[in-house]
């Protein structure tokens, strides 16, 4: 058994998962901020959580696309 490759998928994996965890985690802490009150520009923190749901998006569906062998071939 290669493990070193073992290693390599492990590591990627969890990797990918922390940055998937973050980026939403993130999103949803300043849809949160930006919905208080007292905030001066809402709609700019509510920007920058719709790019964190965006990112997490384009590396859920990049992670399908490197599943999925039907779009690799």
């Amino acid at each position: 058994m290669k493990w070193l490759e073992l290693v390599q998928v492990a590591g990627a994996t969890l990797v990918a998962a922390v940055v998937l965890v973050v980026l939403y985690s993130l999103g949803v802490r300043l849809t949160a901020i930006a919905g208080d009150a007292r905030q001066k520009s809402p709609g700019l923190i509510r920007s920058f959580a719709y790019l964190c749901f965006i990112a997490c998006g384009i590396a859920v569906l990049f992670g399908i696309y490197l599943i999925v062998p039907y779009f690799t071939k």
